[in-house]
């Protein structure tokens, strides 16, 4: 049986609700489903026979690089549409999954992702360096407009854009840390410095920012001088466990979207690090994408052209490295949908900046970020990725006994910015 008709019989099993139009290179197509509300209809065409056999032997990798190269040419409907389609039929919570890589590119990726997530200090900088460094104006066509946060939004009842979701996102984590007059907070991964900027504009504390990126590091500083706040916000280019061996301490940590770039091997070097960088009576708030079920590896699509090193946290080994320094999980949150719904409006940002970001990288380039973004989605939608809010406390005594402080605090930042 040749790969074009193992992909059909593949697809066959796989969308039953929603259609799929699948036009191969030797014209004859193939059309997978039933027209199903909430579902959508999508055409694609297959430019060559090579287009079925990578997507058979890793489906992922080999979609992902026949779209970039347009040798996966979607006729009806758009790959945020095509991704949809293929993860909703099989979503995670009902035990589905999709085709996996070949048995020998499984065992190679995971020999690689394996290798990749050493993560040594000098790797770290040259695998953020490969995400982050490529242009702050790509960033500034896709976040939002105010704090450009490049993680996931809070979309409380009512939030209808995207700055009122990233605003929110600030405030929810502002209030976990429960933050006092001058106290000195640290920023761990602090992007183009939206929370330090948030954090010092809403509450008397001083805020150290640091990242590997010299392109956020720039920006960063720039947006916190025009925000008139550089008396209270400073940032640096080093890695947090150069930090924590200089003795620095902090009365209190927020990190976020950085722990995915830790990998499984630094685990515990990252929460030893946070023990020495924290005060006695010190609290964190650790904010990442997590897996739901158990651990699992990274896919070759998101290794090889987005975030190489990375990986996705289960919660229940982020919890067992943990442990280990006596860090005590106060509270933790799960956040289902919310990546999905700042994913979308992320999506949207790029389709309409499509002319922009074509002119800044070209047209492959803003085809692989489309479906980097569009394949994010569906995970977060109907796979297994979900954002975990973990607070914690060196001394059980710290915070409040009950979770009552956090909404007071929400709502006083509410009713001060409106």
């Amino acid at each position: 049986m040749n790969s074009a008709n193992l992909l059909d019989r593949v697809l066959s099993k796989v969308v039953k609700k929603g259609t799929l139009m699948v036009t191969h290179a030797d014209g004859h197509a193939s059309t997978f489903g039933e027209p199903t509300d909430g579902f959508p209809d999508i055409k694609i065409r297959l430019m060559d026979t090579k287009v079925a056999r990578d997507i058979m032997l890793d489906p992922r990798l080999g979609a992902g690089e026949s779209f970039m190269d347009g040798r996966l040419v979607i006729k009806s409907g758009d790959v945020m549409g095509l991704t949809q389609l293929l993860r909703a039929n099989k979503p995670w919570e009902r035990g589905g999954s999709l085709l996996k890589p070949s048995p020998i590119r499984r065992i190679m990726g995971r020999f690689s992702a394996a290798r990749e997530s050493i993560n040594r200090q000098k790797s770290a900088r040259a695998n953020v360096a490969h995400h982050y460094d490529i242009g702050n104006e790509l960033y500034g066509l896709m976040l939002d407009s105010e704090h450009m946060q490049y993680s996931c939004g809070y979309w409380a009842p009512g939030t209808k854009t995207l700055v009122e979701a990233q605003t929110a996102k600030l405030a929810h984590i502002a209030a976990k840390l429960a933050l006092r007059p001058g106290q000195q907070v640290l920023d761990i991964g602090c992007g183009w410095g939206g929370m330090a900027i948030y954090l010092a504009r809403n509450f008397d504390v001083n805020v150290t920012g640091i990242t590997l990126s010299e392109e956020q590091l720039a920006l960063a500083r720039t947006r916190t001088e025009q925000a008139n706040v550089s008396d209270r916000v400073k940032f640096e280019l080093i890695d947090y466990r150069d930090m924590a061996a200089r003795g620095d301490q902090f009365d209190r940590i927020v990190s976020v979207g950085m722990f995915e770039h830790v990998g499984p091997p630094q685990f515990e070097t990252f929460f030893s690090a946070v023990t020495q960088l924290l005060g006695p009576d010190g609290v964190m708030l650790l904010h990442t994408i997590g897996r739901m079920g158990s651990p699992g590896s990274t896919d070759a699509f998101t290794r090889k052209f987005i975030f190489p090193g990375g990986y996705i946290p289960a919660l229940s080994e982020t919890m067992a490295a943990s442990e280990k320094f006596r860090l005590i999980a106060t509270d933790i949150e799960t956040l289902r949908l919310h990546y999905a719904k700042t994913l979308r409006a992320w999506y949207a940002n790029c389709i309409a900046n499509q002319t922009e970001i074509e002119a800044l990288h070209d047209k492959r380039f803003f085809r692989l970020w489309i479906f980097y973004l569009a394949g994010a989605t569906a995970a977060f939608e109907s796979g297994g990725l979900c954002n975990y809010q973990i607070q914690y406390a060196r001394n059980r005594k710290t915070l409040p006994i009950t979770r009552d402080y956090m909404a007071e605090a929400e709502r006083n930042l509410k009713s001060d910015s409106s």
